[in-house]
């Protein structure tokens, strides 16, 4: 009886420990370019399996950022789909891909990373706290802004392209990334 008793407590507790991790966040996945992305697993690790994200994991293998951003971080990556690099203009991409102009691809990607975990809460936290803009530095040492269109979050860069934030806050292990569908320019 006294072992019934203690099994059905312990059953309980295991249940509700698991209603817990699911609802805090820690053991949720997302759906982005039809593949899972796991908490668990770093940036690269994710970004590798999702279809909309081939040029930017190309991207990042030319411009030889893979083992930055498998590190520990924290790092919040702003990722471009493939098709907010074919929006860029005829022979960009292929441009930014070449050897030789590995320095400009760096500061593109690095322009699409914050140094820290920011979730979209933290974001639109501080675009009120801006009064309806907020500031944040990136990697490669430029700016972004950010705002709110209705409940979207939009991202502004140097050059004045704007991105919407189309899925948010994609737990990683070392960050979060936020999928954006244009490439943010950095002044160059």
């Amino acid at each position: 009886m006294k072992n019934l008793r203690f099994l059905t407590v312990l059953s309980m507790f295991l249940f509700i420990g698991t209603i817990a991790i699911g609802q805090n966040g820690m053991a949720e996945t997302k759906m982005v370019g039809g593949a899972e992305m796991y908490p668990s697993k770093n940036i690269v690790e994710n970004a590798v399996n999702s279809k909309d994200h081939t040029t930017l994991v190309a991207a990042v293998k030319a411009a030889e950022l893979v083992d930055i951003l498998k590190s520990d971080g924290p790092f919040t990556v702003f990722a471009p789909k493939n098709s907010a690099f074919e929006a860029l203009p005829a022979g960009t991409v292929e441009s930014l891909l070449k050897m030789e102009n590995k320095k400009k691809l760096q500061a593109v990607l690095t322009y699409h990373v914050l140094a820290g975990d920011y979730k979209a809460a933290d974001i639109v936290a501080a675009i009120k706290k801006g009064n309806g803009k907020a500031s944040f530095k990136t990697v490669n040492g430029g700016e972004v802004w950010a705002m709110l269109d209705g409940d979207k979050v939009k991202l502004k860069g140097a050059s004045g392209n704007v991105a919407t934030v189309t899925v948010a806050d994609v737990n990683q292990s070392n960050g979060v990334i936020h999928v954006i569908d244009t490439v943010l320019l950095p002044a160059m």
